[in-house]
């Protein structure tokens, strides 16, 4: 027995949950559970600082494509390709192209990873304002930014001189 290959979806950007519940729903209503194994929507696990919080975000990884897993045949080739709010198979010719393993075990581990990636509202050059700690509402320039620490590298003027002063992520924001 098949465990099916995973091939990539057009949809509308911003409808792949739709996409998604609409086929899932056709599967099971036409019976086609054997041959139609699972749907995904790629996603991304990521860290957001806003506001001087940080929370964990979920992010659609390619906006306007969801994954497949099945055995492709006419039957289910139809199924997928006639299903409300999918436009089409990515491929290359007039047939589906299934992704390759290594790419589609890339896209599933990625999904299933901790949050790593940390979105910044800011970056270099950007000027900024301390909101917490000895500098407190101090103006600065960024100097250099540094996702694995979570620090910013800020250029604020203390007596008259700039001065490099590394802050933490949640005490600066953008202006």
């Amino acid at each position: 027995m098949s465990d099916g290959r995973w091939y990539l979806l057009y949809v509308s950007s911003g409808r792949e949950d739709r996409a998604t519940r609409n086929l899932e729903q056709r599967v099971k209503f036409m019976d086609a559970g054997d041959k139609i194994f699972e749907v995904r929507v790629p996603t991304t696990n990521e860290i957001e600082i806003r506001g001087g919080k940080r929370r964990a975000v979920i992010r659609k990884a390619f906006p306007g494509y969801i994954m497949v897993r099945m055995d492709l045949d006419e039957e289910s080739w139809d199924i997928v390709r006639n299903t409300p709010g999918v436009a089409g198979f990515v491929s290359t010719g007039s047939k589906p192209t299934p992704l390759a393993e290594d790419e589609a075990d890339t896209i599933l581990k990625r999904m299933e990873d901790a949050p790593t990636e940390v979105q910044v509202a800011f970056k270099r050059g950007d000027s900024v304002r301390v909101t917490s700690g000895p500098f407190i509402d101090f103006i600065g320039k960024v100097e250099e930014v540094n996702p694995e620490k979570g620090k910013a590298v800020v250029a604020l003027s203390l007596f008259g001189r700039e001065t490099p002063v590394e802050l933490d992520f949640l005490s600066v924001e953008r202006l």
